[in-house]
């Protein structure tokens, strides 16, 4: 994709967090710090035009990477699986995708990493909604490399730039994001 569609998807995308998933006042993060604003990411992902826009953009940062999946935390990861599954496979380079749930099932199959089996030594992807500490990432990491898969790198729609990127970089993880904070003004 050319830079100037990269562009345009990227402040179609901020717009879009801006009208629709950016509030304002006093909130606990799944973190456990407080906030004076909160992105609920999965109000665009869960959108038509949102899980277009984030799927694309993501799409297109990882076209160069020698990977054959996409996945990360349930639940900020798993609408946007399945956007970039479908656009995937529509653009003729089909990612499998999966979700890592926070802990394995305690009956059926008893997995914590749902969807396609991916082999060992697979070289994977991560990706959520948003990011404050990295912790749900780290967490994931953490599963797959009890199955030998490899993190190649993380990406997220929105990087609060609360410690994430270093976080993730001390447990061996390139984080990357659609957007910052900062881009909002915040």
């Amino acid at each position: 994709m050319e830079n100037r569609g990269r562009q345009e998807l990227k402040a179609r995308l901020k717009a879009l967090l801006e009208k629709e998933a950016l509030k304002k006042g006093h909130f606990v993060l799944s973190s456990g710090k407080t906030s004076t604003y909160y992105l609920d990411g999965r109000v665009i992902t869960l959108s038509a035009e949102g899980a277009y826009l984030v799927a694309s953009m993501i799409l297109d940062m990882v076209k160069d990477d020698a990977v054959i999946a996409i996945g990360g935390p349930t639940l900020g990861a798993d609408p946007i699986v399945g956007a970039v599954a479908a656009l995937s496979h529509i653009s003729k380079r089909s990612l499998q995708t999966f979700i890592v749930r926070k802990a394995a099932k305690e009956h059926g199959t008893k997995r914590q990493i749902e969807g396609p089996a991916l082999p060992q030594g697979a070289r994977v992807i991560l990706v959520d909604d948003v990011a404050t500490t990295g912790k749900a990432l780290i967490e994931a990491k953490q599963a797959l490399d009890t199955m030998g898969i490899s993190v190649a790198k993380a990406i997220v729609v929105v990087d609060r730039c609360e410690g994430a990127r270093e976080n993730l970089a001390s447990a061996g993880i390139q984080l990357e994001s659609l957007l910052t904070i900062k881009d909002f003004g915040l």
